[in-house]
């Protein structure tokens, strides 16, 4: 599990490929190595991935073909920048939210307003994840836990200040960027719960989905 609050910049050395997965190799000078062992979880650009073999001022990691498929790893090249976290122990500051390094989908740049003492974002989030994203919920971005500040259907807003610029490759997007997002773990918790029994019936999310809707009065007749 993760908090959401990046610890490092890292640097994609490399990404070979080996048929439908990837062999990673993010380097970072400035992410402590010191406590990392084999099967630790390192969240990079808030995907979790399982250490293969690391040094002093680098990692490895496998990133299987579900990962590329949903996440912003099918456009990352060496040279990319990414967002790094260590995996929190249990005596770590609890400073961001539940993060579990399972992203959702992947999200779109708008548009980017700058203020004087922060800049204001706009990020359009899959169909299918608007449900999730609330005013004032919480939201991670390429691994960021961050508050959601308005929403606009499919679009929500976000007020980063200057540190969060500085020490996240948030200060590198411009319009048009793709970011990993993932939702919020109690929304998707609360949904599952309120399904009641139907959640054991084996048919289509899309059926899971109406019958859900109808019961609870949003489907007009």
């Amino acid at each position: 599990m993760f908090t959401g609050i990046i610890q490092a910049l890292g640097t994609i050395q490399s990404l070979n490929h080996r048929g439908e997965d990837i062999k990673l190799t993010v380097s970072s000078e400035k992410l402590d190595m010191s406590d990392v062992a084999l099967g630790d979880s390192i969240a990079t650009n808030g995907v979790c991935l399982t250490v293969t073999d690391f040094g002093t001022d680098y990692y490895c990691a496998d990133v299987s073909a579900e990962t590329i498929r949903y996440t912003g790893f099918a456009n990352y090249k060496p040279g990319s920048t990414v967002n790094l976290e260590k995996a929190m122990r249990p005596t770590d500051r609890f400073g961001g939210h539940i993060v579990s390094g399972h992203v959702d989908g992947v999200g779109e740049v708008k548009k980017i307003v700058k203020h004087s003492t922060y800049i204001e974002i706009w990020i359009s989030a899959p169909t299918e994840l608007a449900k999730y994203v609330a005013h004032k919920g919480s939201i991670t971005v390429d691994g960021v836990s961050l508050t959601v500040n308005e929403v606009d259907g499919n679009e929500f807003m976000l007020w980063i200040i200057p540190h969060t610029l500085q020490e996240t490759v948030i200060g590198t997007y411009k319009a048009g960027s793709r970011v990993n997002l993932e939702v919020d773990v109690v929304a998707r918790y609360l949904e599952r719960l309120m399904m009641g029994d139907k959640a054991a019936e084996k048919t289509t999310k899309k059926d899971i989905s109406m019958a859900f809707l109808a019961e609870n009065g949003f489907l007009r007749k």
